[in-house]
């Protein structure tokens, strides 16, 4: 998004992507909760999308469940993507946007000299120079541009989510709901999620708090509820990785230097999604560049746009969501039984993330006061 906006600006731009294919492999859940937060930033192709989900299923630690169906919302359900076609889709929109797209093409290093970035790279073994007035780091959560670029400390334990997936094909899934999974023994910190894909196919995963993850605890706990939950499924494909959950940093930019995405830990404290962000800032950043490389300056005051308009939308939102984050961690298996068992007889179906936070809170106001955090609800 950012080379395409950077480009529909009428610069120059160079997009290096490390993989000989874009997209591959998906280390992503590949969910959007609203079609049209998805379709304000793009025109949505068919062949994006894998499944279109009409609600959302909760599950207590108790085995209760209470079901949302967010197609009543004004932005109807909600899309699983196929990343694959998704990402390769956005490449192509950017390259006919006049972009230049390199694969299988790796940045080594960067140094800034006479107000040019200097980057080395590799491009199917062969070394590359290549010298740009502006970077947009868009290279994930353990970004090398931020760190060539001395932007922000590295991410503490706790302000990290660890996750496994599994592509699984179980014939008889529900294909129209999403479903969460909570409680502290089989997700600490964190949930176990089954995103439906059609076609009996769904994305089984679990994401942990960093700082209760020991080596190979995501994978283990998903084997546990894969054992548990679906233990006739055929597991297809796994993916690893790691989500930041730190909240928004205090600066994403530098002389020439703009970070998006989960290089600049955009993606949502609370649930870990990060897509609809991540195209935002894009956006954004490519908009900012295309302002500044033609003025002639690109140091980090002519880059002050791209982060006030960050600040104004994304990161307000990540704050609100950090503080829930770490209201949630706080809770007790009893809470999470209490909090999911309250909402029965209660009509969600015009609710977003924030609103449900509320009710769930408003409902349960003793555990409020109990965790020392009466006025939460007004902070968020």
């Amino acid at each position: 998004m950012a080379a395409k906006a950077a480009a529909e600006s009428g610069l120059s731009v160079l997009l290096l992507e490390k993989r000989q294919e874009i997209g591959e492999p998906v280390r992503c859940a590949e969910g959007v909760s609203f079609r049209s937060e998805l379709s304000e930033l793009i025109r949505v192709q068919p062949d994006w999308i894998s499944r279109e989900v009409h609600g959302v299923r909760m599950h207590s630690p108790n085995n209760d469940s209470m079901s949302i169906d967010v197609d009543g919302k004004g932005g109807g359900g909600g899309y699983i993507l196929e990343r694959k076609c998704f990402d390769r889709g956005l490449a192509l929109q950017a390259a006919r946007s006049g972009a230049r797209v390199l694969v299988k093409t790796r940045a080594t290093g960067m140094v800034r000299k006479d107000g040019l970035w200097r980057v080395a790279a590799s491009f199917g073994g062969e070394a590359l120079q290549i010298e740009a007035p502006l970077i947009i780091g868009a290279d994930g959560v353990e970004s090398k541009v931020a760190r060539w670029a001395g932007i922000g400390a590295g991410l503490r334990r706790e302000d990290i989510m660890v996750c496994a997936q599994y592509l699984v094909l179980e014939e008889s899934r529900d294909q129209d709901y999403c479903e969460f999974f909570f409680g502290n023994r089989m997700a600490p910190g964190g949930y176990a999620w089954i995103f439906p894909k059609g076609r009996g196919l769904a994305n089984v995963g679990i994401g942990i708090q960093g700082s209760q993850s020991g080596p190979g605890a995501a994978l283990r706990l998903l084997d546990e509820f894969m054992q548990s939950r679906m233990p006739q499924a055929e597991i297809l494909q796994m993916v690893t990785g790691g989500i930041p959950t730190s909240g928004p940093m205090s600066s994403t930019t530098s002389d020439g230097i703009m970070l998006v995405g989960d290089a600049a830990r955009q993606s949502d404290p609370l649930t870990g999604g990060g897509i609809i962000n991540a195209m935002r800032a894009g956006i954004f950043a490519g908009e900012t560049a295309g302002k500044a490389v033609p003025s002639g300056d690109t140091g980090r005051e002519s880059l002050k746009e791209y982060e006030d308009r960050c600040r104004s939308t994304i990161d307000k939102q990540l704050k609100r969501r950090y503080k829930a984050k770490n209201l949630f961690l706080k809770l007790t298996d009893d809470d999470l039984n209490n909090l999911i068992g309250s909402l029965h007889e209660l009509d969600l179906t015009a609710m977003n993330t924030r609103s449900l936070i509320s009710v769930l809170f408003k409902q349960n106001p003793r555990m409020l006061w109990r965790l020392g955090v009466s006025n939460l609800i007004e902070r968020l």
